[in-house]
């Protein structure tokens, strides 16, 4: 009997042991969590209170050279609702569905959605946030945004792009520029009970968004709009597909229009079939429905930005490079004597002149004044298929040019060794191969302007709201692809061609212009489909301003020289004095 006492005792003996050292135990792992991890369980807990939302950072603004802005915001409301904390669910409902015009079955299950945070829209204008906002309504947030807003609807559209949703740029300046003009989001953080009803007298921290870098662009609101409603005139008049302008300062590559008509409307830039003033224009739209072509694609095909991302066959303004060639590799000069009767036989191929009957006995200059096709093919099968390669580099036709929008695209050149005298012809007068708009301007630039090889752009300086910092974006001016002489030769050959040439109607009273005319057939060539253009510059002897227009599938006459120097004509009698 006194054993099993005994051993009972020394049970319970052993079990306090136990529990006592359970307790010491506890309260140790107690004192640590209160002392040493204290902090830390304190920041989970206040996560689990607080609620957070974001404050939209305004984006920087797009300014013409001048400082007219091209690209700004506006203040709009994002309203959501706090499950949580709604109080009346019918009443918020109903004001919701009537103020922002929604179906009540979407509202509802936002309302009811046991979430921290759900959005009911977005982008709201701002006196239609406020009216919301005046309800007072348990559970109903208010936050203001931003959109971007641009003041010339569409003018520039293909060069400035457009922003998403989220306010990311899209296309254009506006993707390409995204690290300067993004900002950096801001936050409210505020207190909630268990319930996640926020507290009225909790604390309310704020971080405040940092607004976007501004971006100074080259180009020039006024130029960029004539030379805008010069190609609306020119695609209705000859009832073309479509009509680019290029306007560009051949000395340092700061482009001051690029024209894409039919532009679009950059506040409302998913609306199809936008500014078609041409009936070829609608039919071409027509065209692409009847083919099943989907709606995004029809999209991106209207934001596409031909200048820099489609290529063509530049035609008789290619002539310039050939003759630059020539002179440079000194294989002509300005009195070599030809013959055009009108054709040149290479090899198997009877290659044909613009003129049927021919130029007869001419010169070299008069060759390029008359835009003599035989003129150019002897002059390229005189440097042969290795020199006019090696020009073709140096001038730097088979890279990109490095313009700052996104898209470009390459040239389409034959390969070195799938050349030969029939490729070498066509090529030397401007066909069998494609380049970019923006290609040819950058080399006409590069060959007239000294010989200096020139990146063409549009950001020229990134700067903070309040100027405290500002960085200027920088294009260094590339190699010397041809001597000074020979470009002064050039200079002297366009302008007699603008002089007396096929570039006449180019001419400005008062002012020296050169230039060169080119049609430019399309393939297949048996449709007989042609692109006109005409590439000018002033002043002939310090070129401070270059232009290029094409005109696509003109109606009616079109002869390069008739009807797309005209053109440039109207817009130097109109911007050299701005530029001069």
């Amino acid at each position: 009997m006194n054993e099993n006492r005994t051993c009972h005792r020394g049970k319970i003996a052993v079990l306090y042991f136990l529990l006592s050292i359970m307790m010491i135990g506890l309260a140790g792992r107690l004192f640590y969590l209160m002392v040493f991890c204290s902090q830390y369980y304190m920041a989970k807990a206040e996560d689990l209170h607080q609620r957070e939302r974001t404050i939209k950072a305004a984006r920087g603004r797009i300014l013409d050279r001048n400082g007219i802005v091209l690209a700004d915001n506006r203040t709009v409301c994002t309203i959501s609702v706090i499950h949580n904390q709604v109080k009346e669910p019918e009443k918020v409902i109903q004001m919701l569905c009537d103020e922002l015009d929604l179906e009540k079955e979407t509202v509802q299950k936002k309302v009811e959605k046991r979430s921290s945070r759900e959005v009911i829209a977005t982008n709201v204008e701002k006196e239609l946030g406020d009216k919301v906002r005046s309800w007072g309504l348990a559970g109903v947030k208010v936050d203001e945004d931003y959109k971007r807003y641009y003041p010339y609807d569409s003018l520039a559209s293909k060069v400035l792009g457009f922003t998403g949703g989220d306010n990311q740029g899209i296309i254009g300046l506006e993707v390409k520029y995204e690290s300067y003009l993004k900002g950096t989001n801001g936050t409210i953080l505020s207190m909630a009970d268990a319930a996640g009803v926020e507290l009225k007298n909790g604390k309310e921290e704020r971080i405040e968004p940092v607004a976007g870098n501004d971006l100074i662009t080259s180009l020039d609101v006024n130029i960029q709009q004539y030379a805008q409603q010069l190609a609306y005139e020119t695609m209705e008049k000859k009832n073309a597909k479509g009509v680019s302008i290029l306007v560009m300062n051949p000395q340092n590559g700061e482009i001051m229009a690029l024209v894409n008509v039919p532009e679009f409307n950059l506040n409302d830039p998913f609306t199809l079939d936008q500014n078609l003033v041409s009936e070829a224009a609608r039919q071409m739209a027509a065209d692409q429905v009847a083919s099943g072509m989907d709606n995004q694609e029809r999209r991106n095909r209207m934001w596409r930005n031909s200048c820099v991302s489609d290529t063509y066959e530049p035609g008789s303004t290619f002539k310039i490079i050939t003759a630059a060639a020539g002179l440079e590799a000194d294989v002509v000069n300005l009195e070599d004597k030809f013959s055009c009767p009108g054709f040149r036989i290479v090899e198997d191929r009877k290659i044909r002149c613009h003129k049927v009957g021919g130029h007869g006995g001419e010169n070299f200059l008069q060759g390029m004044m008359n835009s003599c096709n035989p003129v150019l093919i002897d002059v390229g099968q005189r440097l042969g298929v290795d020199l006019y390669c090696q020009y073709f580099e140096q001038f730097g036709l088979k890279g990109k040019t490095g313009i700052d929008i996104p898209g470009e695209a390459a040239t389409i050149m034959h390969k070195k060794e799938n050349m030969g005298p029939v490729e070498l012809a066509t090529v030397s007068f401007g066909q069998s191969f494609q380049i970019t708009p923006i290609q040819l301007i950058a080399t006409v630039s590069s060959i007239i302007n000294g010989g200096r090889r020139v990146t063409p752009h549009f950001g020229v300086e990134a700067r903070s709201a309040d100027h405290t910092w500002i960085r200027e974006l920088s294009y260094p001016i590339g190699r010397q692809i041809l001597s000074e002489e020979t470009s002064e030769t050039m200079r002297f050959i366009l302008e007699q061609v603008v002089a007396e040439g096929s570039g006449k109607k180019a001419a400005v009273e008062g002012f020296r212009i050169g230039g060169k005319t080119a049609t430019s057939e399309k393939l297949p060539r048996s449709l007989k489909k042609y692109i006109s253009s005409f590439i000018g510059f002033a002043p002939a002897d310090n070129p401070k301003v270059i232009a290029l227009i094409t005109i696509d599938e003109p109606e009616g006459i079109y002869y390069g020289g008739t009807i797309a120097a005209p053109v440039i004509a109207d817009l130097f009698r109109n911007i050299l004095p701005l530029v001069s």
